[in-house]
């Protein structure tokens, strides 16, 4: 264990004591992922609960969850009925999370569990982040936000156990490609998903688009924007199919 983290790691096991059973919101990122390994490692029952919708693809909480040996209850939402995510308002997220912690809370309480909990870290800032308020409006607990533990600490530990998602990329909804007030539709996210992919297999770990004018703009962490100019073509690879071209997008990314 780092040192540095001594008090935070016991804030967090003294919550799964006062907490020895709960139900995990896994997306199967970093935060929750290490979330899970803490939490069985501790002693606690956690049953994982994965929200399965369009916007979030992939079977990461699946391998999360057998990692662990965990119980995980998939639950598929058509969040693409609710208008007011559909239409991409500048709170889309809370309508969002709402809608999915919502279930995740229904499906819990039918399974005897009344402490929900998820993966927020203490360095995610709520001013950016309007589906924290939803979390908060539905009760639902951020044991890493709660005990201080950051993202940098979350990685350092999961590195410590173990576990492959130490330096797993974060990854933010496919709907976050989507500008604010344009009409999320399945197309939409078709098309941004096909044209992450091409830059992926060539080995960039974390590549996010967004559209403009008809253009994919192809955003590349600060540290692999060098090799991602000299390797322009490859990243801007792009059915043309979907999208008229693809760039480099010219704003850093954080």
């Amino acid at each position: 264990m780092h040192h540095r983290y001594e008090t935070e790691v016991e804030a967090l096991r003294e919550f799964f004591a006062e907490n020895p059973a709960s139900a995990l919101g896994l997306s199967g990122g970093s935060d929750s992922a290490f979330l899970l390994h803490f939490a069985i490692s501790n002693g606690a029952h956690i049953r994982a609960y994965n929200v399965r919708t369009v916007f979030q693809p992939g079977d990461d909480a699946e391998r999360a969850a057998s990692r662990e040996a965990a119980d995980l209850q998939t639950i598929d939402l058509d969040i693409m009925r609710v208008s007011r995510i559909t239409d991409n308002p500048p709170d889309r997220c809370y309508h969002c999370k709402m809608e999915m912690f919502s279930a995740i809370v229904e499906r819990a309480a039918t399974d005897g569990l009344t402490v929900v909990i998820d993966g927020t870290n203490a360095s995610d800032d709520p001013g950016n982040r309007p589906g924290m308020r939803a979390l908060e409006d539905l009760g639902v607990r951020s044991p890493l936000r709660e005990c201080g533990l950051t993202k940098d600490a979350v990685r350092e530990l999961s590195r410590d156990a173990g576990l492959p998602t130490w330096d797993k990329p974060s990854f933010s909804c496919l709907a976050t490609r989507i500008p604010v007030g344009t009409r999320i539709t399945e197309e939409g996210l078709r098309r941004t998903a096909a044209v992450e992919d091409a830059p992926r297999g060539t080995g960039f770990s974390d590549v996010r688009v967004t559209s403009r004018d008809g253009c994919a703009l192809n955003r590349i962490p600060p540290a692999q924007m060098a090799d991602a100019v000299m390797r322009k073509d490859a990243i801007t690879a792009c059915p043309k199919k979907d999208y008229g071209g693809a760039a480099l997008d010219p704003e850093r990314r954080e």
